[in-house]
């Protein structure tokens, strides 16, 4: 799968997350340039829309941001989620495709389980798929 993938900051986290997408055989996509945490949720969000991703994660100090800028390109549907529960209903329920999580708050194990229960879920509820329209 292609992951975009940008974060604000480096730290042990956002080295976990990558270190997990790459040794899960993902490609993973990311800007060229440290642009400000808007940027990189632009980037995210249009590598996604544009099918240059399959889904994103952006990463900030709250996870906020970067997930509001990702949600202003039309298409994205990012999720803040600090769990992995949250992270596999955003994908189940809403058909998130951009995961936004804190840089600064979850420990890296951590990170890496929400990580891996977004990208564990292959698809939308079924059940969903009328709220889920409802949203676009």
């Amino acid at each position: 799968m292609r992951v975009a993938f940008a974060s604000d900051d480096e730290n042990e986290t956002t080295r976990a997350v990558v270190a997990a997408l790459v040794d899960g055989g993902h490609e993973v996509i990311r800007p060229g340039s440290a642009p400000s945490w808007p940027d990189l949720g632009r980037f995210v969000g249009r590598a996604v829309v544009d099918g240059r991703a399959d889904l994103g994660v952006v990463m900030c100090w709250t996870g906020t941001g970067t997930a509001i800028a990702a949600n202003k390109v039309p298409g994205v549907r990012a999720a803040l989620a600090w769990d992995p529960w949250i992270a596999r209903g955003a994908r189940l329920w809403n058909d998130a495709n951009v995961l936004a999580m804190s840089l600064k708050r979850l420990a890296p194990d951590v990170a890496v389980e929400v990580l891996q229960a977004f990208l564990d879920v292959t698809g939308p509820d079924p059940d969903e798929a009328a709220n889920i329209d409802a949203i676009e």
